[in-house]
């Protein structure tokens, strides 16, 4: 299955999270899209419902479902709670740690920086987007694209950074510190419906 990407405003709505990470898509419309508008009464089924939440964290991430699956299978073969390993798995991929250290404003952002060689991993040059990061681990924007746009308002738009990070601002360098616990990542998703999709 290929990468989704179509609107992700529509997508958005229709998931009932912001993918772009800004909220607009929901602030106007609420709701999934379609002629009824807000009055559209669907009842998932337990299936639906499986099947609503992994394309949630799908979208949320930008990848494929071979990866996703891929993944998901590798988390089931570590010790501890199936679907955190699989959050924390996610959270640790390359694309995640530039968005999250607020080198990019979305992920697709981060995706592309990563892609185009813009970004390094223990000094070296590294374009490989689902690169699994272990602890202690520096990740750092190339010297020639430190003042890239999207970068700089990347920046100036981005003032969290979690504390499983830490990040020098100046030097546009940060170290993945450990990996994040489940409580440090996103709310919005219920991974044992995930987990139950892939166990039918």
């Amino acid at each position: 299955m290929a990468r989704y990407t179509g609107s992700t405003w529509k997508k958005s709505r229709r998931l009932g999270i912001s993918l772009s990470g800004t909220g607009k898509e929901l602030e106007k419309r609420p709701y999934a899209p379609g002629q009824h508008g807000p009055n559209q009464r669907v009842k998932l089924s337990e299936y639906g419902l499986q099947l609503k939440e992994k394309q949630k964290l799908r979208y949320m991430h930008g990848i494929n479902e071979r990866q996703f699956r891929t993944l998901f299978d590798r988390a089931g073969k570590m010790p501890g709670i199936h679907g955190e390993n699989f959050m924390i798995l996610l959270a640790s991929r390359l694309d995640n740690v530039v968005l999250r250290l607020g080198l990019a404003k979305t992920q697709r952002q981060a995706r592309q920086l990563v892609n185009h060689g813009h970004i390094t991993v223990n000094g070296k040059v590294l374009d490989i987007p689902s690169y699994q990061l272990s602890p202690g681990e520096t990740v750092a924007v190339r010297e020639k694209s430190q003042k890239l746009n999207i970068i700089e308002e990347a920046i100036e738009f981005n003032n969290f950074v979690p504390e499983y990070l830490n990040f020098d601002a100046d030097k546009l360098e940060g170290t993945f510190v450990r990996q994040p616990e489940r409580s440090e990542l996103s709310a919005e998703i219920n991974e044992q419906l995930i987990v139950e999709y892939y166990s039918r």
